[in-house]
């Protein structure tokens, strides 16, 4: 060992960093080997030795800096386990580690708060359990952050939280409010574990089930501290505070007590809680924070961990878990491997290798000797250590119950003073009365004196009086004892307090009257010495006064006698009042033991009541549940019968319109809706499944319904609405079992949404309204009025138009003149003629279709009849609104021919749309009418003469254009035949350029013609060939330059303008 000392200096300092970096080195790895084995994914308890490991580290590097270098790494997104464990190793640093642990894991606190949120997104069992774990972990940093004198593990004493709470009334508040919060994240997080402990029915001797259930140690460590914490704090609100104020603090507490009570007593019954903590035991009923006494009864609740060694564990993987050890030895013990290049120094140092070896083998023994005596140094001061636990835990208690004793003692003290005090006030009244008698007997002392025979009649009044005074205290303090008793039983037996207060106010009274007698006795007494005085002066002259003076002596023994009558009376009367009032207390007596007797039978009766509503509750609920199952599977049969039905061969010529498809789909929506109402109800209240039952029956007959008649609509549509109808009602049949399958089973009820069915019945009745004819936007009952409106609205344009005609004749009267006036008057002139005739027509439509609507509807409304023959009136409206949007283009037309800014073609093409605008309303309205009618007969005469009136419009027009245009004479009189030629080409390459422009524009005309069929709904099979046009007209091509003009393209017989149903819809 003396070889040692002699090391040279740079060879001890290079071994000192060696020996520092090595011990880094192993601490790391001793770090990292803990945290790893701590926090894996395997569903088992975390190991106390691991944890251990990791806070003697925070001490050793006094703060949690290596911890969170390591735990960034862990996967914690990966598994809820490892999640789990995590929270419980940080709760342990944060409650057993170094102080400066707290700051460390605030710069972390986002990623817990991350972590929570991730995993409370999941629908997992741990994953609740971390979010609720990760929020009372910031709950509790946040706290300590803010409340630094209160340590993590909220180990402080009532001096320390006094300090903490001050004297401001506010910040005791929001001291209480912060406390509160604290406990209930606390009791969040155990009653989730323990209800996932019985959903799962695990037992705490598994390793799944104390997986969960270790980390509930340090809750119920922490849940102690808080609740004497949060009764220190209301007791002291209570003192400062009314009490309607601190209302919702009080009813907070009862819960958080109550719940708090439930977990310990749950907790106290687990086999695997009794060997690790002692978990104390909360009063039956909670503080009463109204009664400052009362916190002299509350003892702090003490969480005892036994100081037993954690078993051995029989693991070949732990082979590296030796204990750390808590003394550093590495200034003593030599690095078993050295550098090369330290050899020759060594050499030089402890001399040859066998003197080296010897030594080393020296050395090596004195290591073996000073580590079996470091473990029994380990081993004594753990023992040490225990022990001064155990004496600390019993020395806390013992203080408890000084502190209580102390608190009782004052308690008493109190109220020994208030009854000296008490009874001082009662000493001096009893001192005044006592002085006011004195001073009494003294005046009748004197009295006594010069009057002696006087004096001792009123000695015996005196006497008497002072007597019946004695009776009327004793009488006074029998009714302040019987007060007393009645206020002991005021709740139950009013009406005897009652009389008791009336016989203490007769008594008062009675003594008041006896007091006024007195009164009056002195008065009398003193009028009686004035009358004696002057007798007594003329007693010697006359012995008529002698006589007066026996006389009202006589009357005063009189008198004497009398009130000594009553006074006998009087105490006759108190004594039969006691023994009235003795009496009522032992019936009160008695009647408050059959009261309690009474109160316990009805209090069995009452719980076997309950008991037998409980099972009936349980039953009803089986029974709901039954019936339930039942309507499911019924629902289940009718759906599968009308998917069957979709491959049945005999279906295929099953068809159906998609107007009653969209009718059924809408139903079904409806359903839906209720269903969703029916099952948020029957979640509400299990007892009561009618509801549901009611719209599940109804469900599954329209979603059969829809099925059916949509694979019936499918047989008639186009291929891929059939592909996409017959899929949707596929998937609607798929998404409705597996709702009533989620609504068969209790596990799967709680998570059943018909949203699914919803959608695709969406697409159904989106497919349905698809397939429906157009036009068909207007609501049927809305049809009859839209009638009246739409021929009103005609009549209207065509009065408008007349009179703007009449205006553009006197502007053009104005503007104009000569050939041009002439032109313009012809035009306008045919134009009115042309909107009379259609006025005319219009006025002889209406009364056709009254005629028509008073012989069809019989006993039905006008409304109901239109809506009856919705296609028909449909063609009434399209029709009406046809004729008043010709009559509207005329009038713009001819405005723009007269103002010379339009082509006298558009006037000609206006006069064609109203000649068809006005054979599609004769034609809907001969549809319905009487053949021998005489207003069809009206109605046909107004059409040709509306005819006629467009074609004199026509015919004006084109005169009016020939007159007006200018005609170029062709004179090729001065062209050579080489420039005769080259016109001649010219004038062919125009013919070209024009055939060209005319066969494009019949084409762009019969497309339109197609598109204007198809939103019309008539199908493009039915439109005429050649675009519209008569194939006798279609254009032929010149065969020479001098061929005549291609004919003009004829009009349909009907117009186009606006939606034009085919005549064969109207029947």
């Amino acid at each position: 060992m003396n070889s040692i000392r002699r090391v040279p200096s740079r060879v001890k300092t290079k071994m000192t960093e060696t020996n520092l970096g090595a011990e880094r080195d192993h601490f790391d790895k001793k770090q990292l080997s803990s945290i790893s084995k701590a926090i894996n994914s395997n569903e088992a308890p975390l190991k106390e030795k691991h944890a251990r490991r990791i806070i003697l580290g925070t001490y050793r590097e006094k703060g949690a800096f290596t911890f969170w270098s390591y735990a960034l790494g862990i996967p914690l997104s990966s598994n809820a386990i490892v999640s789990w464990k995590f929270c419980h190793v940080l709760h342990k640093v944060l409650r057993d580690g170094h102080h400066n642990s707290l700051q460390d894991c605030m710069r972390h606190h986002s990623n817990i708060v991350e972590m929570g949120q991730l995993w409370g997104n999941l629908h997992d069992r741990y994953g609740q359990l971390v979010a609720l774990y990760c929020k009372l972990l910031c709950t509790k940093m946040e706290f300590h952050m803010k409340h630094s004198e209160i340590r993590p593990n909220l180990e402080v004493t009532d001096e320390v939280l006094e300090r903490v709470a001050g004297t401001d009334v506010n910040n005791v508040f929001q001291l209480t409010v912060k406390v509160f919060d604290y406990l209930d994240a606390e009791l969040r997080l155990a009653e989730t574990v323990i209800r996932q402990l019985n959903t799962s029915i695990a037992i705490s001797t598994t390793t799944s089930g104390q997986c969960r259930l270790s980390p509930l140690i340090q809750v119920i460590q922490d849940c102690s501290h808080l609740y004497h914490f949060t009764v220190k704090l209301l007791f002291k609100l209570h003192a400062c505070l009314p009490a309607d104020t601190l209302q919702g603090h009080r009813d907070r507490f009862h819960d958080q007590f109550h719940s708090l009570k439930t977990f310990f007593n749950k907790a106290r019954d687990m086999q695997y809680f009794k060997r690790l903590i002692q978990i104390p035991k909360l009063p039956e009923s909670p503080p009463n924070f109204l009664h400052a006494a009362s916190l002299a009864k509350h003892a702090r609740p003490v969480v005892v961990i036994p100081s037993e060694d954690e078993p051995e564990q029989q693991e070949d993987d732990d082979d590296d878990d030796d204990p750390e050890p808590l003394i550093n030895v590495s200034d003593v013990t030599m690095p078993s491997i050295m550098v090369p290049q330290q050899f020759d120094k060594f050499d030089q140092t402890f001399g040859p290798s066998n003197d080296r070896d010897i030594q080393i083998e020296n050395l090596q023994q004195d290591l073996e000797k000073l580590r079996a005596d470091l473990e029994r140094v380990k081993g004594e001061a753990q023992r040490y250590i225990t022990q001064l636990k155990s004496q600390i835990n019993s020395l806390e208690t013992e203080l408890e119950e000084q502190r209580v004793q102390k608190q009782r003692a004052l308690v008493e003290n109190e109220q020994l003073r208030m009854e000296l005090e008490a009874t001082r006030r009662r000493n001096a009244e009893h001192e005044i009365v006592q002085a006011t008698f004195g001073e009494a007997e003294t005046r009748a002392h004197a009295t006594e004196q010069r009057y002696t025979k006087l004096k001792e009649k009123h000695t015996e009044l005196v006497s008497s009086h002072a007597e019946l005074l004695r009776k009327s205290a004793d009488t006074v303090k029998i009714l302040s004892a019987t007060q007393q008793t009645q206020e002991e039983v005021e709740r139950t037996k009013q009406q005897l307090a009652f009389e008791v207060d009336r016989i203490k106010l007769d008594a008062d009274m009675k003594l008041e009257e006896q007091k006024f007698e007195m009164k009056k006795l002195k008065r009398d007494f003193e009028e009686k010495r004035v009358e004696v005085e002057h007798v007594k002066g003329t007693l010697q002259r006359t012995e008529k006064v002698g006589e007066q003076l026996t006389s009202s002596m006589l009357a005063l023994q009189a008198e004497k006698e009398r009130l000594m009558r009553s006074a006998s009376e009087k105490e006759a009367e108190l004594s039969s009042l006691s023994q009235a009032a003795q009496l009522q207390q032992s019936s009160l007596q008695q009647e408050r033991d059959r009261s309690t007797r009474e109160l316990g039978e009805l209090q069995g009766k009452l719980q076997e009541k309950s008991r037998r509503e409980v099972q009936l509750q349980q039953k009803l609920l089986e029974e709901q549940f039954s019936l339930l199952q039942g309507t499911v599977s019924e629902a289940e049969y009718i759906i599968q019968d009308a998917v069957a039905k979709l491959d049945d061969p005999l279906h295929i010529r099953c068809t159906s319109s998609p107007d009653y498809l969209v009718s059924r789909a809408e139903a079904t929506l409806g359903s839906i809706d209720k269903v969703k109402k029916g099952h948020s109800d029957y979640l509400t209240n299990r007892g009561d499944a009618g509801g549901l039952l009611r719209a599940l029956t109804n469900f599954s007959h329209l979603a059969a319904d829809t099925i059916i008649n949509g694979s019936a609509t499918a047989h008639l549509a186009p291929t891929d609405h059939a592909d996409r109808l017959t899929e949707n009602c596929r998937g609607c049949a798929t998404q409705s079992l597996q709702f009533l399958k989620d609504l068969k089973s209790k596990a799967s009820l709680q998570r059943a949404d018909p949203a699914s069915i919803r959608i695709v019945i969406e697409k159904i009745l989106k497919l349905g309204e698809e397939l429906r004819p157009k036009g068909m936007d207007v609501r049927q009952d809305e049809l009859g009025d839209l009638v009246d409106k739409e021929m009103a609205a005609t009549s209207a344009a065509i009065e408008k138009a007349v009179s703007r005609i009449d205006e553009m004749m006197n502007q053009a009267r104005m503007d104009t003149s000569g050939v041009k006036l002439e032109v313009n008057e012809r035009i306008l002139y045919s134009c009115t003629d042309l909107m009379k005739a259609i006025h005319l027509l219009v006025l002889t439509s209406t009364d056709l279709q009254k005629e028509i609507v008073e012989g069809g509807r019989g006993a039905a409304t006008i409304k109901e009849f239109y809506a009856r023959n919705s296609r028909w009136t449909e063609g009434l409206i399209s029709a009406s609104k046809a004729v008043g949007w010709g009559a509207t283009q005329m009038v713009e037309s001819a405005d723009k021919v007269v103002l010379h800014t339009g082509k006298y073609e558009e006037l000609i093409v206006c006069s064609h749309e109203i000649a068809a605008s006005t054979a599609q309303l004769v034609a809907s309205s001969k549809v319905k009418a009487d053949r021998n009618s005489t207003k069809l007969t009206a109605l046909q005469q107004a059409s040709r003469h509306v005819n006629e009136m467009a074609a004199n419009v026509v015919a004006s027009t084109k005169t009016g254009q020939e007159h007006l245009e200018d005609k170029d004479t062709m004179d090729f009189s001065g062209m050579s035949l080489i420039k005769l030629k080259m016109e001649e080409m010219e004038s062919q390459v125009k013919v070209l350029e024009l055939e060209n422009q005319l066969g494009n524009e019949r084409l762009r005309l019969g497309e339109l013609r197609k598109k204007h069929y198809n939103i019309a709904g008539v199908p493009a099979a039915d439109l005429p060939e050649g675009n519209g046009l008569d194939p006798s007209l279609a254009p032929v091509a010149p065969s020479s330059p001098k061929s005549s003009k291609p004919s003009v393209m004829r009009k349909p017989d009907l117009a186009q303008k606006p939606n034009l149903p085919p005549k064969n819809m109207f029947r």
